[in-house]
Order: structure tokens, then C-alpha cells, then sequence
């Protein structure tokens, strides 16, 4: 069949220094989790790369690691694409931490056919502008450029330098779709929200 025209590389591969080393992905929020939060948030893309240790009952995914682990944001979104034969147009770059990413991925969707045609992806940003570069949608092509361009493949590289030579435009959106969980309290407060919405 035809190419899907969207890919998505999911991090999942983060230390959590802050929850004592838990794998946060697996914390339970309204009946899932947030990995497969993630997961479901970037259905219909393909192929969907998950950059972590591979867990069991997650469908329709493909696993990676980048080497040595724990290389940071570049790293992943390198180590993804390197296992990558063919090219979508667009990929989803999203961190697996996000409580609400079916919502930010849908806002990045809708986003993307606005975007001026010389742009290289979207990202979100909360109310402090500060844009979130693990809350995107790019152009394989701008990810590639950015990974091939970085020493190491990547290791220890921020984002901003993996899409330092791309054009990203940067919307805002409601504080909760930006917020991930970093913190035990990030985790009962999302519940708490996600419980509320229900």
C-alpha cells in the first residue's frame, strides 16, 4: 500500500531521576498508560518507533535504543530513524511522559496543514513560550539533516541543536497539554485532572 505520509518516534527512554528511576511510561492514568497514551495519541501513523526498553502488550510499534542508552532527546530521535528504510514525509516527535498527548498530537495535526510551505515542523509551547521540541511534528527530512549534522550520533545532544538549521514554528496551547510527569506530585495531579475530565 501506500507510504503513510506521518511516522512517529516516541522517548521512552529517559533515566527519571526524578521518580527514583521509575519507568514512568508504565504509570497508570484513567486505565492506561502513559506509553500507550502515546501510542494511541500518533495511531494511523507509520512506522511508530518507540525508543526504550521494549514492553510487553504494546501493539503496532517497532523498538530502539540508542547506544549507549540514556544518550538523551538527539540520540533517540537519531537511533529511531536509523532503523527507518523508508521515509515518511512527517514525523511525530513525542516524549512518552505527556498525560495529555492524544490531545497535543491532534493539535499538532490540525496545525500542520497552515504551516507555510518553507516550514520544517511545528512544536507546542505552554504559556511561557518556551517551545516544547518534544512535542512536535517535523519533517523527516529537517530530523534527518539535524541527526546526520550531530558528532556521535547524537549522544548528549540537546533538541534544539538536532533542529537548530530548521524552521519550527511555535504554537501555544493549554498549559495541561504541554505538562508531562517528571515528579510523583506531576503524576497525582494529572490523575487528579484526567479523573475530573472523565
Amino acid at each position: 500500500g501506500r507510504r503513510a505520509v506521518t511516522g512517529a518516534i516516541l522517548l521512552a527512554g529517559g533515566r527519571a531521576s526524578r521518580v527514583g528511576g521509575a519507568d514512568k511510561t508504565l504509570f497508570a492514568l484513567a486505565g492506561t498508560t502513559l506509553l500507550q497514551r502515546a501510542v494511541d495519541a500518533v495511531a494511523g501513523a507509520d512506522p511508530i518507533t518507540v525508543v526504550g526498553d521494549p514492553v510487553p502488550g504494546v501493539a503496532g510499534v517497532a523498538w530502539a535504543r540508542e547506544d549507549p542508552p540514556f544518550g538523551g532527546p538527539a540520540a533517540a530521535a537519531a537511533a529511531a530513524l536509523a532503523t527507518w528504510s523508508e521515509d515518511p514525509e512527517w514525523t511525530y516527535l513525542l516524549a512518552c511522559d505527556l498525560p495529555e498527548a492524544v490531545a497535543a498530537a491532534s493539535r499538532l495535526a490540525d496545525a500542520r496543514p497552515l504551516l507555510p510551505r518553507e516550514t520544517d515542523g511545528v512544536c507546542l509551547s505552554a504559556a511561557d513560550s518556551r517551545p516544547q521540541w518534544l512535542i512536535g511534528l517535523y519533517r523527516t527530512a529537517a530530523l534527518r539533516r539535524g541527526a546526520d549534522a550531530l558528532p556521535n550520533k547524537g549522544q548528549d545532544a540537546s533538541m534544539r541543536a538536532l533542529l537548530d538549521d530548521a524552521a519550527i514554528a511555535v504554537i501555544a496551547a493549554p498549559d495541561p497539554e504541554t505538562q508531562d510527569v517528571d515528579t510523583w506530585e506531576d503524576l497525582s495531579q494529572a490523575r487528579a485532572r484526567l479523573e475530573e475530565t472523565r
